[in-house]
């Protein structure tokens, strides 16, 4: 067992769930006024109850569902488009019961199961365009699916977890570095099918005065709260833009900025300490993994985890335009947080089968 990387994220979700209760204790008066904590509790347990289930399985056995998998996904993705809900001018969710489930945090961890299961043939074989194409294709279906929700950052993670994986794969980095300059190229002519909301974000990333009552006051008030918690923070349950309600999404998509508040500085600090501990140890487990499905599972989760943080908390801090990705293992939200306890159970699913090999 990966001692190392189960402490790390079990750090991470104790400090995840003092600062969601110290975010939104104020705002839900009586009884409710711990909700939001009480119930990413509830499902924190239940997560690790079925991820400490799933590591009596060998992880090999998922490169067999890559198929089925990949049609569940598309399936789940279509559905989201026929009868989701819409919730901030998007349409993302599905309601189960009480529940609301987000099919494309979802996805993203099914994906890399099944683009793991295409390029293990296909390692060393990546030379040319023709040989991208297919593998691109198949990628490309489920990114379109989420950017037509639309969800442009849950696109991008798609594209971190590609580029990541077909690095690994052998891809020749002409070709890669080819691909990224038509990319770059093309920006412009991708700028006049942005969404005007999505326009705006970029402009407002630039210059968040161009906004500040409307799409840059995210950013103001973020950066305000990062800002006046300075070396130590004004102490849990004492900060004032998260407390008073000037800073949204407070528990979910900004909750860094309520650490740098709250905590200040040296909280920021001990929080990304944690996160480069499971990217050490999403590194480690790729470069020592001993088959190449493991390795290249370990590659997509653990780019999966550093797209995620470094956007995310350079969002926060104004140096990344507003996504609505969430920061792994810390914003609330039940398909965020299963997506991710379901990626560090596979992590150590393929640390505890390696050490099983050596002996």
């Amino acid at each position: 067992m990966d001692f190392t990387l189960l402490m790390a994220s079990i750090g991470i979700i104790i400090m995840s769930l003092v600062i969601i209760g110290s975010a939104t204790h104020i705002n839900t008066p009586g009884e409710e006024r711990y909700y939001f904590v009480q119930r990413q509790g509830i499902f924190t347990i239940l997560n690790i109850a079925a991820a400490a289930f799933f590591m009596n399985f060998d992880y090999k056995m998922l490169q067999g569902y890559g198929k089925k998998l990949y049609i569940f996904n598309l399936v789940m993705l279509l559905a989201v488009m026929l009868v989701g809900q819409s919730a901030l001018g998007a349409q993302r969710w599905i309601s189960i019961g009480p529940i609301s489930i987000q099919p494309s945090e979802f996805s993203k961890l099914i994906m890399i199961v099944c683009l793991a299961s295409v390029l293990e043939e296909r390692v060393g074989k990546l030379n040319t365009l023709d040989d991208l194409l297919p593998v691109a294709a198949y990628m490309g279906v489920p990114f379109l699916l989420v950017l037509k929700q639309p969800d442009l950052g849950t696109s991008l993670v798609f594209m971190a977890i590609f580029f990541g994986m077909v690095f690994v794969s052998g891809i020749r980095l002409k070709l890669l570095f080819g691909i990224f300059g038509a990319g770059i190229a093309a920006m412009p002519i991708l700028w006049h099918f942005l969404k005007d909301y999505q326009k705006m974000r970029i402009m407002v990333f630039m210059d968040p005065n161009v906004d500040p009552l409307g799409s840059g006051y995210h950013i103001i008030q973020s950066k305000i709260a990062i800002g006046s918690g300075m070396l130590f923070g004004k102490g849990l349950f004492e900060g004032t833009q998260s407390q008073l309600n000037f800073l949204p999404e407070n528990h979910t998509d900004f909750i860094f900025a309520v650490v740098g508040e709250e905590l200040g500085f040296i909280g920021c600090v001990c929080l990304l300490l944690l996160y480069l501990v499971v990217l050490w140890r999403g590194v480690q487990i790729a470069k020592d993994a001993g088959d190449v499905f493991g390795r290249l599972l370990a590659v997509g989760i653990t780019s999966m985890f550093a797209f995620h943080i470094l956007v995310n908390v350079g969002m926060t801090m104004g140096i990344m335009p507003v996504t609505g990705i969430p920061l792994p293992l810390m914003s609330y939200g039940v398909s965020s947080l299963t997506t991710n306890i379901m990626a560090i159970a596979i992590l150590m699913n393929i640390q505890l089968r390696k050490q099983k090999l050596l002996f």
